[in-house]
């Protein structure tokens, strides 16, 4: 579960980039955060993951915060960033070694992983070769493959979806629906609002740092009953 308190963010005085946020997402369901550029997203993201800190309020997972606990609750969640670019001159295995390491994730169990993941998203042939060489999807795929790896509870995923092959992407919805029909908590945020309306329980939209909604589809349809698109409903919110 990843509860966000009160949570506010300024990058200049005076000026919120994110105003008293509060959401809960819970345990077993895959919750969708939408709302368009520079509306908050990945600065969320940022603070959920303990990449940026938090001016006001807090931010919980699976109980423990991380302002004073970071250790712990970053130890309870994988994530996945909005861009791969990183680690680029490690091999592929270099790096997906040096995740399981920090994880503490056992010899054997890394090994065989390692090679159904990487098979599975077709880069097992890849392994050895420097990241750098890789294709942008690509880099998503390892980046994805590092975070399984350890099997963490909450998933947090920003544009996971970006540069997948269409099957890598239908494979990664798939182990989303798997991992929260376990109980486990998937967080990510999208562009693409199709994906949201057909893979998440609930959704979130954040408008110039405030969230403007948050619920199922269908109550967002009860809200909006002349419209019937999340495409048409999310437009009519943030354009306002």
């Amino acid at each position: 579960m990843i509860e966000i308190q009160n949570v506010s963010k300024s990058y200049v005085k005076d000026k919120k980039t994110i105003d008293n946020l509060n959401m809960q997402i819970k345990d077993g369901e895959i919750f969708g955060f939408l709302g368009p550029n520079g509306a908050g997203k990945t600065t969320t993201i940022k603070m959920i993951t303990g990449i940026l800190k938090i001016d006001e309020g807090d931010i919980l997972i699976d109980g423990k915060s991380i302002k004073t606990d970071a250790v712990e609750a970053k130890m309870s969640f994988g994530f996945v960033p909005d861009s791969p670019d990183m680690f680029l001159k490690l091999k592929g295995i270099e790096y997906l070694n040096f995740i399981a390491d920090i994880y503490k994730v056992p010899i054997q169990e890394r090994k065989d992983k390692i090679e159904a993941l990487s098979k599975e998203f077709g880069i097992y042939e890849n392994l050895n070769e420097q990241i750098q060489s890789y294709s942008h999807g690509m880099r998503q795929k390892i980046l994805i493959i590092g975070v399984l790896l350890h099997d963490p509870k909450n998933w947090i995923l920003d544009e996971p979806l970006t540069g997948l092959d269409p099957k890598s992407a239908y494979d990664l919805k798939e182990m989303m629906k798997s991992h929260s029909k376990k109980g486990n908590t998937v967080f990510f945020s999208t562009h693409v609002l199709e994906v949201a309306e057909k893979l998440c329980d609930r959704i979130g939209i954040v408008n110039q740092g405030k969230l403007i909604f948050v619920g199922t589809y269908e109550e967002m349809k009860d809200k909006f009953k002349e419209n019937n698109s999340l495409e048409e409903m999310f437009l009519e919110m943030t354009e306002k």
